[in-house]
């Protein structure tokens, strides 16, 4: 191995100011989600990924990669909002291992009702402190890492 490309002053800044505000939005969203919706940011996550799905649904291992959820986790997560009557699981006719994540009515209902001040929340603690400029910047920069993450995952499934 050879020697580190230590990052500079001005990318260090800019790593650690991106973690730190990364943890305290998550940390904000989730304590707002919970005192106005009783409701959990990973809950909100999962359900609003099955809304935008295709006939609300899809197979647990490509939502838990398509949420901040680990795999196990997810199990969890669908287990509480099954008990709580917003998901159902739907067994996998092509793949009996597998299994779907379906947003129910009660679910949908839920995710309407929590939506308004969650994007009143995101608004306040990210868009207010950002210009539209900035806005174009970050999402310009955030597309190309998500597209080079994306792409070096592919390739090395691909092996």
């Amino acid at each position: 191995m050879g020697e580190a490309n230590w990052l500079n002053a001005e990318e260090q800044r800019l790593w650690r100011a991106y973690l730190e505000a990364t943890r305290l939005l998550v940390q904000n969203l989730d304590r707002q989600l919970v005192r106005d919706s009783d409701i959990s940011f990973t809950d909100f996550e999962i359900l609003a990924l099955l809304s935008d799905a295709p006939e609300r649904r899809m197979r647990m291992r490509d939502l838990a990669d398509a949420s901040t959820t680990t795999r196990s986790g997810m199990t969890r997560a669908v287990s509480r909002m099954e008990s709580a009557g917003w998901v159902r699981r739907v067994e996998c006719e092509s793949d009996r291992r597998g299994a779907w994540a379906e947003l129910t009515e009660a679910g949908f209902a839920k995710l309407a009702d929590a939506a308004p001040p969650h994007v009143e929340a995101v608004r306040e603690h990210m868009f207010d402190t950002l210009s539209p400029e900035d806005v174009t910047r970050m999402a310009d920069a955030f597309d190309r890492m998500r597209t080079r993450m994306t792409d070096s995952r592919r390739a090395s499934a691909t092996l």
